[in-house]
C-alpha cells in the first residue's frame, strides 16, 4: 500500500494508477492503517480530497471508467471547500519523489507489462529536470 508521490500520479503506469483508486477506495471504507500511509491521517481530510481528485483526474484523461464514488462521497461528506494546495507537502518532498521514482524504475526494468518505453521516459525527463 503507497500513495505514491503526487507529482508523479501522470507518470504512473496502468497498474499503478488503477491499484491507486483501489488503495483509496480501502482507506474511504476502512481508514486503513499500513506504515506506508499512516502519514495522511495527519493531514486534514483535504489532503486526500486534492490527492483522490488528481488521481480521479489522470484516470479520466487515460479513458478509464470509474465505476461507483459512494466510499469516496460518505468519505468526504462533511468536507467543506476546499482550498487548492499541494496535497502532503511535507511528505511528498524530494526525498519522497525519489523514492517513488526509483520504485517505478524497477518496475520498468523488470519489464511490468503495462508500463512502455514512452512513459518512462517521461518520468525520466520530469525526474531530471526536478533533481
Amino acid at each position: 500500500m503507497r500513495l505514491w508521490h503526487v507529482d508523479l500520479i501522470e507518470y504512473l503506469p496502468k497498474g499503478q494508477l488503477l491499484s491507486q483508486w483501489r488503495e483509496l477506495n480501502s482507506i474511504f471504507a476502512k481508514e486503513d492503517k499500513h506504515i506506508l500511509i499512516n502519514y495522511i491521517y495527519e493531514y486534514p481530510k483535504d489532503d486526500l480530497y486534492l490527492y483522490t481528485e488528481k488521481v480521479i483526474a489522470e484516470m479520466k484523461k487515460r479513458g478509464y471508467k470509474i465505476r461507483a464514488f459512494e466510499k469516496m462521497n460518505h468519505y468526504f461528506q462533511e468536507l467543506e471547500e476546499v482550498e487548492d494546495k499541494k496535497p502532503y507537502e511535507k511528505h511528498h518532498n524530494e526525498e519522497y519523489l525519489e523514492i517513488c521514482y526509483y520504485n517505478l524504475k524497477e518496475k520498468f526494468i523488470r519489464g511490468q507489462k503495462d508500463y512502455d518505453e514512452k512513459l518512462y521516459e517521461k518520468l525520466s525527463s520530469y525526474i531530471q529536470s526536478k533533481m
